[in-house]
């Protein structure tokens, strides 16, 4: 059992749209993510997906509305369920620049992972 830095996983990657796993918990995968601008539209047709923020904000659009996803919040997309993540460049106040713009950071869960090791977009392959 390992203790995982959430921060420290951040900060060893900077591309967008290419997740890395961190880790499994029973048939899922919990990966970590820096996301910017729109992705896709797509689905999963085995797998439901959890968009856990840790830093910024993601929209998630779905066909039919619309959610806001922020900080230390998150959202369960069920599978078959059309949706496209988007995040709009946030600006965040820190002590050493403030008014720097930083990229929404979050936590994925997807499972299965050993039923389905091929993922529905080129960027989630290398997952």
């Amino acid at each position: 059992m390992e203790t995982v830095n959430l921060q420290q996983k951040f900060a060893l990657f900077s591309e967008h749209y290419k997740p890395h796993i961190v880790g499994e918990v029973n048939d899922c995968y919990v990966k970590v993510v820096k996301l910017k601008g729109e992705f896709i539209w797509h689905h999963h047709d085995h797998e439901d997906e959890l968009f856990l923020v840790v830093k910024g904000t993601l929209r998630m659009k779905f066909r039919d509305h619309e959610s806001v996803i922020r900080e230390g919040e998150f959202v369960i997309v069920p599978r078959k369920v059309e949706h496209m993540p988007v995040a709009d460049e946030e600006f965040t106040s820190c002590s050493s620049n403030p008014n720097r713009p930083s990229t929404p950071e979050m936590l994925l869960m997807k499972g299965p992972s050993r039923a389905s090791r091929a993922f529905d977009h080129p960027h989630l392959r290398s997952a």
